[in-house]
């Protein structure tokens, strides 16, 4: 990868941070709640994909996407909502994490809206039948659910989905251009008896019959 690049000019204090980009106005200073209230409620109910940041105990940081059909996050009240645990590669980062460090970022996404809606909070693992039962899909109960009590709410705007044209399809790389996922894992998991073709067909298989 050739030689380690050493930065020469860092920010080391948030006063010298300050100094460069200033400070926030008074809207954005206020514009957090500590609750889900009906807007929050409404966004929640409309988005089918969030991105869950996490981090274990020592704080090496995880982000992990989650997704289903709109409104697949469940609020239960104005302090406590719930995403389902689908299959996945089992690795579980997110899960293993949150059973040393609860605290939990949310970002969640609705398609073709800029703005995004962050929550943040405490996390648990939880697998109450009550909760699970209201998840079922194609007749799949998750296994588990992530329970977050909500500490902090609010909306983040649209300039970098706008800068980066995420909506826009005129904007998007050729289909034929893409990485190919397949081609990565191989070069990078360097499995004997494994080839791209044969990643890609497993990974066909586990989306096509393993998504719940």
């Amino acid at each position: 990868m050739g030689n380690y690049f050493e930065y020469k000019h860092t920010i080391d204090s948030e006063e010298e941070l300050r100094k460069l980009i200033g400070y926030p106005g008074e809207l954005v200073n206020n514009k957090a709640i500590q609750y889900i209230d009906r807007n929050c409620q409404e966004f929640i109910s409309k988005s089918p994909f969030l991105l869950i940041a996490t981090s274990s105990e020592s704080g090496f940081c995880d982000v992990s996407p989650r997704g289903d059909h709109a409104g697949f996050v469940q609020v239960l009240n104005e302090k406590q909502l719930i995403i389902p645990e689908r299959p996945g590669n089992k690795r579980a980062d997110s899960l293993r994490n949150i059973l040393s460090n609860p605290y939990v970022g949310l970002l969640f996404v609705i398609p073709r809206l800029g703005e995004t809606l962050r929550v943040n909070g405490n996390a648990v693992i939880i697998k109450d039948e009550e909760i699970l039962n209201r998840m079922i899909v194609k007749g799949k109960k998750p296994l588990l659910a992530i329970g977050v009590d909500v500490e902090e709410c609010y909306i983040h705007c649209a300039k970098a989905f706008i800068r980066s044209g995420l909506w826009n399809p005129e904007s998007w790389t050729d289909k034929a251009e893409l990485p190919s996922a397949a081609k990565m894992i191989y070069e990078h998991a360097k499995q004997p008896d494994t080839s791209i073709s044969s990643i890609e067909e497993r990974l066909k298989e586990s989306y096509s019959k393993r998504l719940y």
